[in-house]
C-alpha cells in the first residue's frame, strides 16, 4: 500500500547556517506530497531506488547517485525499494556556483562521505571547526562532480502525453514515428517537430531515454541484466549493455557497485 510522507522538509528553520542534513529511512511504495523548499536540497541513499518527478519530467535516482534540486522547484519522491534516505539542505547563496537546474549527480566516494558527515549538522558552525570545514569541503565537490543523463522530459500536450505514457509502460514497443503518427492522424514530421519542441529530443531520442530510465528501476532493484535488456526492446543483451555504456560510461552490470544487480 502507497503511504504518503508529511514530514518532509528541513527538521527545523536554518537560520544562519549554510547548512543543515537530515537521516530518514523511507519504505518502498511510499512518497512525498508534490513540494518546495525555500532552500536547495541535495537528496541521497545509501541504499534503494527513487522515482523524483520535478517540472523538467522524471528522474530515477539509484544509490550510486544523488538528485540537486534548487531552491523553489517543486517535486515529489517516490521510493521503489526501502530508501535510506539522506538529505543535505542548502542556503542557496551558500556557494555562487551550485547548480541552478535539477540534475543527477554522480557521487564520488568523498562526497558519500562528507553527505554522511553533513547529515549530523543541524546548525551554524564556525568556518574554522570540523563541521566548518565538511562544509566548505562539500560545497566544494558539488560543484565540480560529474553529473549524469537521468531526465525524461514528459510533455504537456495531451496526444505525445498519451504515446509517452504507453511506451512508458511497454518500453519494447517497437512502434515507429510513422505508426504514431498514423494513430493520432498526423505528419510523421509534425510528430517529430512536435517532439523535438516539447522535450527537446527526437522521438527516437526520447524512447531510448525512456528505455534506459526504466531499465536502470529495474537493474536498481536487483533484476538481472538479460532480462532488463530483452523486456526493454532489445534484440540482445550485447545491444543493451552498448547502448547504456554509450550513455553512462560503464556496463550495466558495473553501474550499481556493491548493489544486488546480477551480471549476464
Amino acid at each position: 500500500m502507497t503511504s504518503v510522507i508529511e514530514n518532509i522538509g528541513p527538521p527545523r528553520s536554518m537560520g544562519h547556517a549554510l547548512l543543515i542534513g537530515k537521516s530518514v529511512d523511507r519504505e518502498v511504495g511510499s512518497s512525498t506530497i508534490r513540494h518546495q523548499h525555500e532552500v536547495a536540497q541535495l537528496l541521497y541513499a545509501i541504499s534503494g531506488v527513487m522515482r523524483v518527478i520535478t517540472p523538467l519530467g522524471q528522474w530515477i535516482v539509484p544509490p550510486s547517485c544523488g538528485i540537486w534540486l534548487p531552491a523553489g522547484v517543486w517535486h515529489e519522491v517516490h521510493m521503489l525499494a526501502l530508501v535510506e534516505m539522506r538529505t543535505v539542505y542548502i542556503q542557496p547563496d551558500a556557494l555562487p556556483d551550485l547548480p541552478r537546474q535539477c540534475c543527477v549527480l554522480d557521487i564520488s566516494p568523498l562526497l558519500r562521505e562528507l553527505i554522511l558527515a553533513a547529515v549530523t549538522i543541524d546548525g551554524p558552525r564556525p568556518k574554522n571547526s570540523r563541521e566548518g570545514h565538511i562544509i566548505a569541503l562539500l560545497l566544494d565537490e558539488i560543484i565540480h562532480i560529474p553529473t549524469l543523463p537521468m531526465v525524461l522530459p514528459i510533455p504537456q500536450d495531451k496526444a505525445l502525453r498519451s504515446i509517452c505514457d504507453m511506451l512508458l509502460v511497454a518500453p519494447d514497443d517497437g512502434r515507429t514515428i510513422e505508426d504514431w503518427a498514423r494513430k493520432i492522424s498526423v505528419d510523421p514530421r509534425t510528430l517529430q517537430r512536435r517532439f523535438n519542441q516539447a522535450t527537446g529530443m527526437t522521438f527516437g531520442q526520447w524512447r531510448r531515454q525512456a528505455r534506459l530510465l526504466k531499465a536502470l528501476e529495474r537493474l536498481a532493484t536487483g533484476e538481472r541484466v538479460i532480462n532488463v535488456a530483452l523486456e526493454s526492446g532489445y534484440t540482445s543483451p550485447s545491444a543493451f549493455s552498448a547502448m547504456f555504456k554509450r550513455q553512462l560510461g560503464v556496463a550495466p552490470s558495473h553501474f550499481f557497485t556493491g548493489s544486488s544487480v546480477q551480471g549476464l
